[in-house]
């Protein structure tokens, strides 16, 4: 999770862009201007105008963005509708912040969640969810976790191994795990991490979303082979994506 400061405050936010037309274009009077969050599916922002207002549409997953990235992409935005040179300092803060793993996982999440769900089968080649899902509930969550539907995914990845929704109410496990080389205990890590999900539920607060909390992050290290499980995903992170790449 990333620990930046998620701004509601849509007249500060709105202050970033008047900044930005009084120094991209000091002789315009600036313009009324309207910010509001969208729930676009991607990364993807819009800023137009309508009748002499400024009309900016910024991607909620953008929320989590701190208050020198929000400024950044005020002066982007502002600059390519001004048809104006970017400010370099901005599209490096801005790439940072996109280029992030946490983002990039962020933003295959939101497709996946306001996506189509494809749900396959519990029951894999090597491995049956279903019944990894019964043991890890009676060890470690006393058989208090209500079973979601389970599924391997329809199709191989890599930098995306298991992933909980709750709108849906499904736990999705890459089938790239779905193999006799996995071991077992792997696929129990990611299982029981994303019924960790369902036990400790995102919380907001004060505008920001927590998935993984420090009670999160506690339990998790619970699971008896946690060392030994993150290791073989980090040592293996190479072979599951060559593994992917030779089927697409």
């Amino acid at each position: 999770m990333i620990n930046n400061f998620i701004s509601r405050d849509f007249s500060l936010i709105k202050g970033f862009y008047k900044e930005a037309f009084r120094i991209l274009d000091a002789k315009r009077e600036v313009p009324k201007i309207e910010v509001s969050f969208y729930p676009y599916v991607g990364i993807n922002h819009t800023i137009r105008i309508r009748h002499s207002v400024v009309y900016v549409r910024l991607a909620e997953i953008s929320e989590s963005a701190s208050l020198d990235v929000q400024r950044a992409l005020a002066f982007i935005l502002v600059a390519k509708l001004l048809q104006k040179k970017i400010p370099p300092a901005a599209t490096q803060i801005y790439q940072t912040f996109v280029k992030s793993r946490e983002i990039q996982i962020k933003a295959v999440e939101n497709r996946r969640a306001k996506g189509r769900k494809v749900i396959t089968t519990a029951m894999g080649e090597t491995y049956n969810l279903e019944e990894i899902f019964a043991r890890l509930n009676q060890t470690y969550f006393k058989d208090s976790l209500e079973k979601p539907t389970l599924s391997w995914s329809a199709k191989k990845t890599y930098r995306i191994l298991g992933h909980h929704d709750s709108t849906h109410q499904t736990i999705i496990i890459s089938k790239s795990l779905d193999d006799v080389k996995v071991p077992p205990y792997v696929v129990e890590y990611v299982v029981f991490h994303e019924m960790l999900h369902i036990f400790h539920p995102t919380k907001h607060r004060d505008g920001r979303r927590y998935n993984h909390t420090p009670q999160f992050r506690r339990d998790e290290r619970k699971f008896l082979y946690y060392e030994q499980a993150d290791e073989w995903i980090e040592q293996n992170a190479g072979k599951l994506k060559r593994s992917v790449k030779r089927k697409t």
